[in-house]
C-alpha cells in the first residue's frame, strides 16, 4: 500500500460501502465529513433518479467524494505527489482544491472502486471540467446543494429552481455564482474556467 496511507486508520472492508466509508471517516477524525458524504450520496441518488441516470453510481460517488478530508490542507500537496497526482500551480497555491483528485485515488486504492465514471465524477466534483458527463454534473450539483457549511448556501433556491428543468443550468448556476466573485477568489482553477465557458454556451 502506498506510504501516503501509512498514518490512516484503515479497517477491513465489510462489503457495505456506505458503512465502510462512514466508518473510515469517523475513525480518522472526520465525523462531520462522514455526515456530509452520506447526505451528498443521498442527494446524488435523488438527482440521478430525476434525470433517469444510474442512481447507484451517483450515490456511491457522493459517499466517496470527500474521503480525502482525512488529510489537512498543509499535507495535501505532498500526498498528491506521493500518489502520483499531477499538481498544477493553482492547486499549489490553494491546496484545498486538490482534494477532489486525492479522493479519486483513495476511492481506487482503499475502496477498490473500478468504475471510471464514478472515479471521474469524484475527481472533478469541486470544479467540474470540460466535457463533463451527466454523472459529473449530478455529483457536482448534489455537493453544492448539501454543502458542508452551517446554514443554507446562498445560491440554494436558484440551483433547486434550475434543477427542476435542466441539470446543465443547475450546474452553471453555481459556477456563475463563483464567477461573479472571481476577483475575490484565491485562484480560478482552469477546470472551473473550462466548465464555465462550456456551460455558458450550452445554457
Amino acid at each position: 500500500m502506498n506510504s501516503a496511507y501509512n498514518d490512516l486508520v484503515i479497517s477491513e472492508l465489510s462489503g457495505n460501502l456506505q458503512d465502510d466509508i462512514y466508518t473510515f471517516l469517523v475513525n480518522n477524525h472526520c465525523p462531520k465529513t462522514a455526515e456530509h458524504c452520506m447526505r451528498v450520496g443521498q442527494e446524488a441518488r435523488r438527482v440521478a433518479e430525476m434525470y433517469h441516470e444510474d442512481a447507484n453510481s451517483a450515490e456511491i460517488a457522493g459517499f466517496l467524494h470527500d474521503i480525502s478530508a482525512v488529510y489537512p490542507n498543509d499535507v495535501r500537496i505532498q500526498v498528491s505527489h506521493d500518489l502520483g497526482i499531477e499538481v498544477i500551480p493553482e492547486e499549489e497555491i490553494f491546496p484545498m482544491i486538490i482534494h477532489q483528485k486525492i479522493s479519486k485515488e483513495m476511492a481506487k486504492d482503499l475502496f477498490h472502486i473500478r468504475d471510471e465514471k464514478v472515479l471521474n465524477a469524484v475527481g472533478c466534483h469541486t470544479t467540474l471540467r470540460r466535457n463533463s458527463t451527466v454523472l459529473d454534473k449530478i455529483l457536482f450539483v448534489a455537493d453544492k446543494i448539501e454543502w458542508d457549511q452551517a446554514g443554507n448556501p446562498p445560491y440554494l433556491s436558484q440551483i433547486l429552481e434550475k434543477l427542476d428543468h435542466s441539470l446543465n443550468e443547475a450546474a452553471f448556476e453555481y459556477i456563475h455564482f463563483l464567477w461573479k466573485q472571481r476577483d475575490h477568489l484565491k485562484v480560478i482553477h482552469p477546470w472551473l474556467k473550462d466548465a464555465y465557458c462550456e456551460l455558458k454556451e450550452l445554457v
